[in-house]
């Protein structure tokens, strides 16, 4: 009787010593209060502040104050990130000119099926410094008019902080941005006057003058 009962005692120490040792793998002990709590988890990647997210969706220039206002427009802010370039340029007011151009050239479906581009899009203004009949026979050339589209569009959506330097075109050449914060000028002569504008696939540069490949 006596050595069963001490079996038992045996029996309950291990027992114990096991529950103690599981208890110590699952919690680590605070110093401070004396108390177990369970290890925090480590994160493997930071989440991109509210702030930087903000700072790379803003609009600027004075050419902006001509864009609606009411986000019901098709020509808004908001309602041109929705669709896709050529889509939103068809619903801007600066841009009709260029819109007729882009449709002239059978580039409507390219621009909207791209993928993450940007767009230097001339206003209606730009295209009227072209004198008229040269702007016409443009227009009616669509091999000519296709070279001129091309060469505003670049791959990839340029933020304002990519914007100073050089960047190859879709038509082949290359354009040269100078300036910073919101102060650019692409070529030495046109100005964004309505920058980083946002669509579905695009960062968009409102300019005041049409850029012309190099022949």
């Amino acid at each position: 009787m006596r050595a069963t009962k001490l079996t038992a005692i045996a029996a309950a120490t291990i027992f114990s010593i096991s529950l103690a040792a599981c208890s110590s793998d699952d919690s680590t002990t605070d110093t401070s209060t004396g108390t177990d709590s369970a290890a925090a988890p480590t994160m493997t990647t930071a989440a991109p502040s509210a702030a930087a997210t903000t700072d790379s969706m803003v609009n600027f220039g004075p050419g902006c104050a001509a864009v609606p206002t009411d986000p019901a427009n098709a020509g808004s802010f908001e309602a041109m990130a929705e669709v896709p370039v050529a889509t939103a340029a068809s619903g801007n007011p600066l841009l009709s000119t260029l819109v007729t151009a882009v449709k002239k050239a059978d580039l409507v479906d390219s621009l909207n099926s791209a993928d993450k581009i940007t767009v230097f899009a001339p206003t209606n203004d730009a295209f009227a410094k072209i004198p008229a009949a040269d702007l016409k026979k443009v227009l009616a050339n669509k091999k000519t008019l296709t070279d001129i589209l091309t060469y505003h569009v670049v791959a990839g959506q340029l933020t304002p902080a990519d914007l100073d330097g050089e960047h190859k075109t879709l038509q082949g050449g290359e354009v040269t941005v100078t300036g910073s914060g919101e102060d650019f000028k692409v070529n030495g002569e046109a100005a964004v006057i309505c920058g980083n504008v946002q669509t579905a696939n695009a960062n968009v540069y409102i300019i005041d003058t049409v850029l012309m490949p190099k022949s």
